[in-house]
């Protein structure tokens, strides 16, 4: 029996250990890996999101647009994980915080983590893009860190040791996490800060809260998404 108990315990602490590395603390999964559920496209987008096996698939010749996180519309700060390739040349990207543009310039406003194929040039991989008609839209790119002062006039200095075109993999799996906190936001690519950016603008100048977005973006072009989590922190 006391032998049966030490081998029992050892398998236990096996599979507690598996747990906690498949389930990070706070995260959730927001793709089944089977399903749409819990996703939304928008209109021109409808055919153009499916899953095989495990894999969330956007083509591009089948519409253009975002597809939306309906479990919750209304998100402030947050932590997102998951996994994106390219088979081929693409541009993609999560929106977070989006809210429809009153303006009518676009159909959302955004704060945007835009993602490439490699080679596609830092202002879209790995950078940040200011989706917001109405206000100034800043340079953020791959390797900047930019401070948005209260004049809504930047100043960007370099990330030592950020992401280069060197750490992107070709049409193989890499990992992101974007983090938004406040007026602080990040896009970690490999396990590299890529660009981040802190605001000061008046608070009645950002986005505050809304929704988070998968953009599918060209035509012709095929991007794929796994192992989606997320951590609500407001």
């Amino acid at each position: 029996m006391k032998y049966l108990f030490v081998i029992v315990s050892i398998l236990g602490c096996c599979l507690y250990g598996q747990s906690v590395h498949s389930e990070e603390r706070g995260f959730h999964k927001v793709f089944d890996g089977k399903t749409l559920d819990g996703w939304k496209p928008t209109a021109g987008a409808e055919n153009a999101w499916r899953v095989e096996d495990g894999i969330l698939i956007g083509t591009g010749d089948k519409g253009r647009g975002y597809l939306t996180y309906t479990g919750n519309l209304d998100i402030a700060d947050l932590e997102m994980k998951f996994s994106y390739r390219f088979p081929d040349k693409g541009n993609s990207g999560v929106s977070i915080r989006a809210v429809k543009d009153e303006t009518g310039t676009r159909d959302f406003k955004s704060y945007h983590a835009d993602l490439g194929h490699k080679g596609i040039g830092k202002n879209v991989m790995g950078a940040w893009d200011f989706h917001t008609p109405g206000r100034r839209e800043h340079r953020c790119f791959r390797g900047d860190s930019l401070i948005i002062n209260k004049d809504d006039s930047p100043s960007i200095t370099e990330i030592e040791n950020s992401l280069t075109n060197a750490d992107i993999k070709a049409n193989q799996w890499n990992e992101v996490h974007i983090i938004a906190r406040n007026n602080h936001f990040q896009l970690i690519i490999n396990g590299k800060l890529s660009s981040e950016f802190k605001e000061f603008l008046p608070k009645t100048s950002r986005l505050d809260s809304g929704m988070i977005q998968l953009q599918l973006h060209d035509p012709g072009m095929i991007v794929e998404f796994k192992e989606i989590l997320l951590k609500i922190i407001r």
